[in-house]
């Protein structure tokens, strides 16, 4: 396969999953800021949203002061913001358009329905009057996006590009969200005696499981109350649990095996190796060790390995 055309692929995945991610992030911080809470947990709620897409920088050259409101703006309609709704599916659509002839009518057509439909939507003024339902509208639309490339596209390297992109992408963003709200409370893992830092714990753990589909997850699997040890087991080390550290990862090895070529034998070392240590991990190690150091390297090696990928298959060759 060409490798620009592997590049397309692999960023139009990408784009597609982030802007579902931001979907996701912004539909439960906006249930939680209609929650009785301080000034001070509200303002901390939207910088901590700003702060997983490391997006506060530019954030405030362009708005100033941290406003709900503008925060909404800036991570759904603002073109210039690279992780906001609008510029990743029209980024997923630009890229889908430059490989056409690689995908099948029913993905091309996904993809350019998905933005058409944006646009009305955005115009229309959709999302100022529900911005849940809007959220949602994204999420069905990159659920749409997968389960067409599922069920239609065969299974060669261009698809096998497609998933690589998804994983990558879905890995980095479930890494960023747990090192963001796991940072976010200043009290021990337990939570405060106080009942009314335990509630706010009980909505804050709840949030974060509900922003990766994982809450009805979550009782299934514990059949307990919600403790942040258990959140982070199901979201690094199960394997089962389909939005996982450890399933993204197991995913990202498994397409790189299709594809490897002569030029990739580290790139696939490094995240096999990265892939064993989430399959044989313990989660009591890890939070001994360091919850916030264990994150901050995976997303350093995601970064590498993302870089790598880019260097063994999308990079073109120069004529």
């Amino acid at each position: 396969m060409l490798s620009r055309t592997a590049d397309h692929l692999f960023w139009m995945s990408r784009y597609t999953e982030r802007a579902e991610n931001t979907a996701r992030m912004l539909n439960v911080s906006y249930e939680t800021s209609l929650l009785p809470q301080s000034a001070a947990k509200a303002q901390s709620l939207w910088r901590g949203l700003l702060s997983i897409s490391e997006l506060i920088p530019a954030y405030t050259a362009r708005h100033g002061a941290i406003v709900p409101a503008r925060v909404l703006e800036f991570m759904v309609r603002d073109g210039n913001n690279p992780s906001s709704i609008v510029a990743c599916l029209r980024g997923a659509r630009e890229n889908a358009r430059a490989v056409r002839g690689a995908l099948t009518t029913e993905i091309w057509e996904t993809q350019n329905q998905t933005w058409l439909e944006l646009n009305r939507q955005i115009e229309g003024g959709a999302f100022e009057r529900d911005p849940g339902q809007f959220f949602e509208w994204v999420k069905y639309r990159s659920h749409l996006s997968r389960g067409v490339t599922l069920g239609t596209m065969l299974q060669d390297e261009a698809f096998h590009f497609l998933r690589l992109g998804t994983f990558l992408e879905r890995a980095d963003n479930t890494a960023r969200l747990l090192d963001v709200k796991f940072h976010a409370v200043k009290s021990d893992f337990y939570g405060s005696a106080d009942d009314g830092e335990q509630e706010y714990d009980f909505y804050h753990w709840s949030a974060i499981l509900r922003s990766v589909s994982a809450f009805e997850v979550y009782r299934k699997v514990y059949r307990d109350v919600i403790t942040p040890e258990r959140v982070a087991d199901l979201l690094i080390l199960r394997r089962d649990m389909p939005r996982s550290l450890h399933a993204s990862l197991h995913e990202v090895v498994s397409n790189l095996a299709v594809v490897g070529n002569e030029h990739s034998g580290e790139t696939q070392r490094r995240a096999g190796r990265m892939n064993a240590e989430l399959q044989f991990g313990r989660i009591d190690e890890i939070l001994a060790t360091g919850l916030h150091a264990f994150l901050t390297q995976f997303l350093d090696r995601v970064n590498d390995l993302g870089a790598g990928i880019s260097r063994d298959f999308l990079v073109p060759v120069s004529a």
